[in-house]
C-alpha cells in the first residue's frame, strides 16, 4: 500500500493558487454577463469565450453565447455552440427549443422537426413545445401531423386564440374548397341517392356496402338510410375522417356506418371490411374525371373488395367538350407582350387546365357537345388511350381550348351532368383543356384533335399537322 508524500514545494510556474484562478473566471463571467445586458455584444462574446475556455459552467454560459450569436445573426455559429451544449446535456430543453428555433429559421425544416419532437420527448405536455413542432410539421408539409399537436395544445389552453387560429387555417387547406359546395350541390345528391336506394333495394338490407371517400359521410348516410345495415367508408384524411365519424354519430347512424381512416387501397378484407361488399358507392370523380387516381381507386376495388357483381355507383362517367372562344379565358390561359416585352415562351409553363368559374365563364361556343372520353367504372382494368376526332367548327373565332364538363351514370336511368347551360354553382366546375396556343378557326372548318387520357389525366390537344 503507497501512501501520499507531501508535495515539497516546487519552483515557481507562473499559475496562480486555484483559488485565485476561480475568482478571475467569476469576474470574467460577471463581466460578460453585464457587458451583455448593457448592449457590449462584442466585450460579452470574448468574455463569454474566456470562461469556457476555462470548462467554466458550461451548461450556463453556452446558452448565453449561443443567444448572443443568435441574435447577431451568426446562426452557424449559434448553433454549434448549441450542439456543444446538448453534447452535454441532451435532453436540455431549451437548447433544443432554441436550436430548433435557429434550424427553423435557416430553412432547415426536416431538422427542426426532429430538434423539436426531441425536445417534445423531454417535455410531452409542455404548450409551447407542441406550438413549436406543430408549426414545423405544417412548414415542412406534414398538415395532418400538426394539425394533430395544435388540436393537442387547444386541450391544454382551449382559450388559446392564435392556437385556434391555426387550427382552423390548417383545416382549410388540409380540405379542398370544393368539400361544402359538394355537400350543398341538391341535384348531384339527390341523383346519387336515387341510386342507392335502388342498389339497396336490389341487394337488400344485409348488403354490405362500401364508400370510398366519406367526405362528410352523407352518402354513407343515405346509404344507411336506405336500409343498408353494415356500411363501411374509408377517409385518408385524418381530420375529415374524424369529423364524418362525430356526424354520422350526431345523425343516429354510428351503429350502421363504420368509418375507416385510410386510403381505400390500404384497406382489407377480413379486417376493415367481413367481407367483400355486394354496393361501391364512389364520389371521388375531380372536374376533369381523372385527377383523383379514379381508375386505381376503382381497378384495386374491384381486384380486392368487390364481389363479382357488385353494383358500382357511377357505373360510367364521360367527358363532354366543347371548342370555345374567350378573350377572358385566354388571359388566363396566354401571355404575348406585356409592357413591350414579348413574354410568349412562358406559354409553355401555363397551366393547361384551368377551372371554370366567376368572371372566367364568359365564352362563346363554337363547336357543338361532343364526348371526349367516356370510363367504364364497372370494368376491371382501364389502358391510357388516344384517338383523333375532327370537330365541326360552327362559328368563326379564335379557339383557346376545349370547355369541357361530366356526363355521370349512376344507375339505370340515373344520370347527372354539369352541363355549363344548367350547372354553374354545384361542387363540380367545368375545366379550359386550353391549347398550346390559340387557333383561328371558321365555320364550316373541321379542328382535327388528339382526345384520350394517361390513366391519371385528360389529353385534349390539336393533331399534328403531317409533314
Amino acid at each position: 500500500m503507497m501512501i501520499a508524500q507531501k508535495r515539497s514545494a516546487g519552483p515557481q510556474t507562473g499559475k496562480a493558487p486555484i483559488g485565485e484562478h476561480l475568482l478571475d473566471v467569476r469576474k470574467v463571467l460577471s463581466d460578460a454577463m453585464t457587458d451583455h445586458w448593457s448592449g457590449n455584444a462584442a466585450a460579452a462574446e470574448d468574455g463569454y469565450r474566456r470562461v469556457l475556455n476555462q470548462n467554466y459552467r458550461p451548461i450556463d454560459v453556452l446558452p448565453l453565447l449561443a443567444k448572443l450569436l443568435s441574435n447577431r445573426g451568426e446562426i452557424q455559429d449559434s448553433l454549434r455552440h448549441w450542439d456543444r451544449l446538448l453534447a452535454l446535456d441532451p435532453r436540455h430543453l431549451s437548447g433544443l427549443l432554441e436550436k430548433g428555433l435557429l434550424l427553423h429559421r435557416a430553412n432547415k425544416l426536416a431538422l427542426a422537426v426532429d430538434c423539436f419532437a426531441r425536445a417534445k420527448a423531454v417535455a410531452p405536455d409542455n404548450a409551447l413545445v407542441m406550438t413549436n413542432l406543430a408549426v414545423a410539421l405544417a412548414d415542412v408539409g406534414r398538415r395532418n401531423e400538426a394539425l394533430t399537436e395544435f388540436q393537442r395544445v387547444l386541450e391544454l389552453e382551449p382559450n388559446n386564440l392564435h392556437v385556434q387560429h391555426q387550427v382552423r387555417r390548417l383545416s382549410s387547406l388540409i380540405v379542398p374548397s370544393w368539400h361544402v359546395p359538394m355537400m350543398n350541390d341538391t341535384p348531384r345528391n339527390d341523383a346519387f341517392e336515387k341510386a342507392i336506394v335502388a342498389a339497396v333495394a336490389q341487394h337488400g338490407d344485409h348488403a354490405r356496402v362500401l364508400e370510398i371517400g366519406t367526405g362528410s359521410g352523407l352518402l354513407a348516410m343515405m346509404a344507411a338510410r336506405s336500409g343498408a345495415k353494415r356500411v363501411v367508408t374509408c377517409e385518408s384524411v385524418p381530420v375529415i375522417a374524424e369529423t364524418a365519424e362525430r356526424i354520422v354519430e350526431q345523425n343516429g347512424y354510428g351503429q350502421n356506418v363504420r368509418v375507416v381512416n385510410k386510403p381505400s387501397n390500404e384497406l382489407n378484407v377480413g379486417e376493415d371490411l367481413d367481407e367483400r361488399a355486394d354496393i361501391l358507392i364512389s364520389e371521388i370523380l375531380s372536374c376533369d374525371l381523372l385527377g383523383e387516381k379514379v381508375l386505381d381507386t376503382f381497378e384495386d376495388a374491384h381486384a380486392r373488395l368487390l364481389r363479382p357483381n357488385a353494383t358500382v355507383i357511377p357505373r360510367a362517367a364521360t367527358a363532354v367538350g366543347c371548342l370555345v372562344a374567350s378573350d377572358v379565358l385566354a388571359r388566363h390561359a396566354f401571355v404575348s407582350e406585356v409592357s413591350g416585352f414579348d413574354l410568349s415562351p412562358f406559354n409553355a409553363l401555363a397551366n393547361q387546365h384551368l377551372p371554370v368559374h366567376g368572371t372566367m365563364t364568359s365564352w362563346r361556343r363554337l363547336s357543338g357537345d361532343f364526348d371526349l372520353v367516356t370510363l367504364d367504372l364497372t370494368a376491371k382494368r382501364h389502358e391510357g388511350a388516344l384517338r383523333k376526332q375532327s370537330v365541326p367548327v360552327l362559328e368563326d373565332g379564335v379557339a383557346v381550348g376545349i370547355v369541357q364538363w361530366m356526363r355521370v351514370d349512376l344507375a339505370e336511368g340515373v344520370t347527372f351532368d354539369n352541363h355549363p347551360d344548367t350547372y354553374a354553382d354545384g361542387g363540380w366546375l367545368q375545366v379550359l383543356h386550353s391549347f398550346p396556343q390559340p387557333i383561328d378557326v371558321k365555320a364550316g372548318d373541321e379542328l382535327e384533335l388528339v382526345i384520350g387520357h394517361d390513366r391519371s389525366s385528360l389529353i385534349v390537344v390539336p393533331a399534328p399537322h403531317d409533314e
